[in-house]
């Protein structure tokens, strides 16, 4: 077996190869590793030939529609998985062939009602049902206790005691564990009555998740998340410096239509002189009435230096082939010095 594991913060995925064939499967890939998945399939010789998601993450941004696009392969998950993009959905107990690898699902529901176990030779992909020193909360949408309960004490901790356990989340620096030494030492497990474990896990006040109703909303529907329309935006958008913006303004005339896409209350209070103020929540019902030129140039501003961008991205979709944004944000001009203005 060919096994490359690829940590991202707690997050933890892996890519598994047949020597013989070269086949691969991606399991739990993390959506800002993709170049390094690709790098390391082909320093492996490798085609991937699976993405395989263990459940529906909340934590963290699932890279397997995206690999299934470029790569043009299916997105794998259990046959209850709510993602509309999933091509292959597992029963329990069904395998995958990855060359002469095979790969089991355990439907092991708890954390998720779509979570799985895959096994897969000597070791065993626990996703978040079974974690170093601990297993997955059952407090978010469709966890269960009692189904977790089921999930490890019925099926994961009955697999031999020397398998390898990889979990799709550690945040200690651990890379593997084994069952055996779960089974000796988590102090989850050692709540061996069903009604104990239960009022454990209702009683663990863990904190949410930092990204828990975008990661929910994107590995379940395949919507994107802010950072790649960010990025996308940038590819299409260019930047003026606040210093050559700054230069411009003081010269008396900047070139520029500054358009200053804050709330008003935010606009009021300061803003880089001779702006023109459009919410960018009302940007594609007003723009025509506010800039009836579509040839003049633009550039877009904003708190942070983020909304501006999404701003500029959308003028030129609109048209407006010359709108570009501020790199940076009105607390960075402010920080600097430079000038503002209070009229509304």
């Amino acid at each position: 077996m060919i096994f490359e594991q690829v940590a991202t913060g707690g997050c933890q995925s892996y890519l598994v190869g047949c020597e013989t064939s070269r086949v691969a499967a991606l399991i739990d890939p993390e959506l800002t590793q993709i170049d390094r998945y690709l790098g390391l399939a082909a320093r492996d010789g490798l085609r991937i030939r699976y993405a395989i998601d263990t459940h529906t993450h909340a934590d963290h941004f699932s890279a397997s529609r995206e690999l299934a696009q470029r790569l043009e392969i299916p997105v794998v998950a259990h046959q209850l998985s709510p993602a509309p993009y999933v091509d292959l959905r597992l029963e329990d107990g069904e395998l995958l062939q990855v060359g002469s690898l095979k790969i089991q699902a355990l439907h092991t529901p708890g954390h998720t009602r779509d979570s799985m176990c895959l096994v897969c030779e000597d070791r065993v992909f626990t996703g978040d049902t079974l974690l170093i020193g601990g297993t997955g909360r059952s407090d978010l949408p469709t966890g269960d206790p009692d189904a977790l309960f089921d999930s490890l004490f019925g099926k994961v901790l009955k697999l031999p005691p020397e398998m390898l356990v990889f979990p799709a989340h550690d945040y200690k620096g651990r890379s593997s564990s084994t069952i055996g030494a779960e089974i000796e030492a988590n102090p989850r497990l050692q709540k061996r009555e069903r009604s104990a474990f239960v009022d454990m896990m209702e009683h663990l006040n863990l904190s949410a998740p930092t990204h828990l109703t975008e990661a929910l909303r994107t590995n379940m529907n395949g919507g994107k998340t802010v950072t790649q329309l960010l990025a996308e935006a940038t590819a299409v958008v260019p930047f003026v410096s606040m210093t050559e913006l700054a230069r411009r303004v003081e010269g008396g005339d900047n070139g520029f239509i500054v358009l200053d896409v804050r709330e008003r209350d935010a606009f009021a209070a300061g803003h880089i002189p001779g702006a023109k103020h459009l919410p960018r929540g009302q940007l594609e019902l007003r723009v025509d009435q506010e800039l009836p030129n579509p040839t003049a140039r633009i550039l877009t501003c904003c708190e942070f230096g983020r909304i501006s961008v999404l701003a500029a991205a959308t003028l030129r979709t609109m048209g407006f082939r010359h709108a570009s944004a501020l790199d940076g944000g009105m607390k960075a001009w402010r920080e600097a010095g430079l000038p503002l203005t209070t009229e509304a």
